[in-house]
């Protein structure tokens, strides 16, 4: 029996990985999978220094890692599936994926404006997790948000093929709506970094599908005239997270303090110096130091389960949103110029498929999930060092969670669906 289990593993892989561009789809797995090992490796390591301080208060993150190993195969289980069937047939069927998405965060709106739901109560203050109990036991929780990322791309690229329409301003309409619509729904919840995701892989996928540059630049326009009213809109920790970068800089911060009206422009209230170092711009400070720790002269970090952010609990959410910030502390400048050289890898073998595919559907899909990487990447890492808001978006294949552990290895799945799927060119390309 077990020989029999042992052959049918080996022929569904080798089903799911012969057909074109084999080099390029093994680089592109074999990038997530290091990029997986780094995630569990570095968990592991915030939970289990060499040196633990008693005094140190630190949270329990012992057995994070094993969580993280779990999610990796429910992950790989995800590559596979999405595998098993060719994309256009979830082409097809993206609407409705992209439908229900859309039903599970309306629900999640109920139950924070309406009604509390018993499978959507909040967590930390935050309404984003599904969950259900059955028989007495919950559930693993799910974030519709991370799954409506890929549902949305799939759906995009399926309303985009074969279409020539988009040189006219007009025809934005559609794309545009079907991308506002699960922004307004996923916003309240809240989920800044979701939200910011979405327009970079609109624009992206709009650019592929032949909408013009200046119908672009008009909508960033339109957007920068009507940022005021959306600032004074916005929750006050929304608007410090993203005045923050700017009050980094002590100037900025001296002004907000002797200036009482412009405090409360950039944060809704009034401003202290204080209260920013220990409320919205502690993780940042705190990453800014883990990273600076590690070193850029000598490159070569403290190593592996060691140093103080290591040892001591300076940096919350060093597991999750601030991983790279654990990264750089362990491995110094060339453990980060490495990660990232392998996320650089998984971007390439992307547009490499998006580039030798002749179906438009999978071209643009291809597209949007390399655009979700980039994005996800430039916001996580910008973030850590303080180029970018803090929103609260992972690092993908790295950060603890199971939802966007499983979506992001779908997304490289569906790369590799698309890479070995593609059509035959009967022609020359006009």
């Amino acid at each position: 029996m077990q020989i029999w289990r042992l052959y049918g593993n080996v022929y569904v892989m080798y089903n799911i990985l012969k057909g074109r561009l084999l080099f390029v789809r093994l680089c592109l797995l074999a990038a997530a999978l290091l990029l997986l090992g780094i995630g569990i490796a570095t968990i592991y390591s915030v939970g289990h220094p060499v040196e633990q301080s008693p005094d140190s208060q630190i949270e329990n993150l012992s057995n994070k890692w094993e969580k993280q190993v779990v999610f990796a195969l429910v992950g790989l289980t995800g590559f596979i599936v999405v595998n098993l069937i060719n994309y256009r047939r979830l082409g097809s069927i993206s609407y409705w994926l992209f439908a229900g998405v859309l039903v599970l965060l309306a629900a999640l709106l109920v139950s924070k404006y309406v009604v509390v739901l018993p499978f959507a109560k909040p967590i930390a203050g935050t309404y984003r997790w599904i969950w259900f109990t059955v028989g007495g036991r919950q559930s693993p929780s799910a974030q519709p948000s991370e799954f409506c990322k890929l549902a949305y791309i799939l759906a995009l690229a399926w309303y985009l093929r074969y279409r020539s329409n988009y040189r006219n301003f007009k025809a934005l309409i559609g794309p545009f709506a079907l991308t506002l619509l699960p922004m307004i729904l996923i916003l309240p919840e809240p989920d800044l970094g979701t939200v910011l995701l979405m327009m970079p892989i609109l624009f992206t996928m709009l650019f592929v599908a032949g909408a013009k540059v200046k119908h672009f630049l008009i909508i960033i326009f339109m957007a920068i005239l009507v940022s005021p009213l959306l600032w004074y809109k916005m929750e006050n920790y929304q608007r410090a997270r993203i005045s923050s970068v700017f009050l980094q800089n002590a100037w900025i911060r001296e002004k907000a303090e002797q200036h009482p009206a412009f405090g409360r422009f950039l944060v809704g209230r009034k401003f202290s110096t204080k209260e920013w170092k220990n409320d919205w711009g502690y993780h940042l400070i705190r990453s800014k130091y883990a990273i600076a720790s590690g070193g850029i002269n000598s490159a070569k970090g403290y190593g592996f389960r060691r140093g103080p952010f290591i040892k001591y609990n300076f940096l919350p959410e060093r597991h999750n949103d601030f991983i790279f910030a654990v990264v750089a502390h362990q491995w110094g400048f060339w453990g980060c110029l490495g990660l990232l050289g392998i996320y650089v890898l998984i971007i390439s073998c992307g547009l490499e498929i998006a580039a030798n595919n002749t179906d438009p559907f999978g071209r643009l899909l291809a597209v949007g999930i390399v655009a979700m990487f980039v994005v996800e990447v430039l916001i996580n890492v910008g973030m850590t060092v303080g180029l970018m808001p803090i929103t609260g978006l992972t690092l993908p294949l790295v950060s603890y969670g199971g939802s966007s552990l499983v979506v992001s290895m779908a997304s490289v799945g569906l790369l590799n669906n698309v890479g070995r799927c593609r059509p035959f060119s009967l022609a020359r390309k006009t």
